[in-house]
């Protein structure tokens, strides 16, 4: 193997100290920011009761992890924003792939995905509730609504932008529609689902927290209504906490799944 030049070695120099920086730099500014959020609300520049502080909010976790409370409402959200994000991923694809099939039905469909996809989905919640009643379903599809039709539209969207010198030449060579799909079209689109997906995961957990706050008696979303109602910021705080490490660690599992994809497509 060939050794690297120096320009290639003081690049990758660089590039190594660029990118400790900005995790130093990272680390540096929460740490920071609960430094100050402790130190204001012990002096009493800020009023703990309504901000709390860092120490609060982590003693209360401890405590709510001993008597083994905390796991009970995050694996309710958890669960509710997973099965909600396969359900919305699975049928935003298999419509996309239906618009692409007929192109008929999809200029029948169009503008009602688009209102849709426009219409304030918390709007929805009061009327699945009338419609499922306050069950984990309601919470689920609650969850799906915020995703699913803007996600059919940017799958159809990418299925109808791939190269249509590809798909033409499957036709030359007797090929049917369904091998475009199979050969063309899905895997150059692999990508845009994959950006969907991190889209996606997102938008599910943001539904199922809008249909917690109205349908549940467990989960984070719950946890944050009803502490907000009895004044217990210390419980409504570490659930927001809590819901930003759910949400970076389940956009972290996409990264992993479209770093795969990658190496292996």
């Amino acid at each position: 193997m060939n050794e690297l030049s120096k320009g290639q070695r003081l690049y990758l120099k660089n590039h190594k100290k660029h990118k400790r920086i900005v995790h130093i730099s990272r680390v540096f500014i929460l740490l920071s920011f609960l430094f100050i959020w402790e130190f204001t609300a012990n002096v009493g520049i800020i009023d703990s009761f309504i901000f709390s502080s860092p120490s609060k909010i982590a003693s209360c976790f401890w405590e709510m992890v001993l008597d083994k409370s905390i796991f009970l409402h995050i694996g309710i959200t958890l669960y509710e924003t997973i099965v909600s994000f396969l359900l919305v991923i699975a049928i935003s694809v298999l419509v996309a792939v239906l618009l692409w099939f007929s192109t008929k039905l999809s200029e029948i469909l169009d503008p009602y995905l688009v209102v849709l996809n426009s219409l304030p989905k918390s709007a929805l919640a009061p009327l699945l509730i009338v419609w499922l009643g306050a069950t984990k379903t309601t919470i689920i599809v609650a969850g799906m609504s915020v995703a699913i039709f803007g996600s059919i539209l940017n799958l159809y969207a990418s299925f109808t932008t791939v190269d249509s010198g590809k798909i033409k030449l499957i036709y030359t060579m007797q090929g049917t529609k369904f091998q475009a799909l199979r050969k063309v079209v899905l895997p150059s689109s692999l990508p845009a689902i994959i950006s969907n997906m991190k889209v996606n995961i997102g938008l599910c957990l943001v539904g199922v927290i809008i249909g917690e706050f109205l349908a549940a008696r467990n989960g984070l979303g719950y946890l944050i209504i009803y502490s907000s109602q009895v004044f217990k910021m210390d419980w409504l705080l570490m659930s927001i906490v809590l819901l930003c490490i759910m949400s970076m660690g389940l956009y972290a599992i996409i990264n992993l799944l479209e770093r795969w994809c990658q190496k292996r497509y």
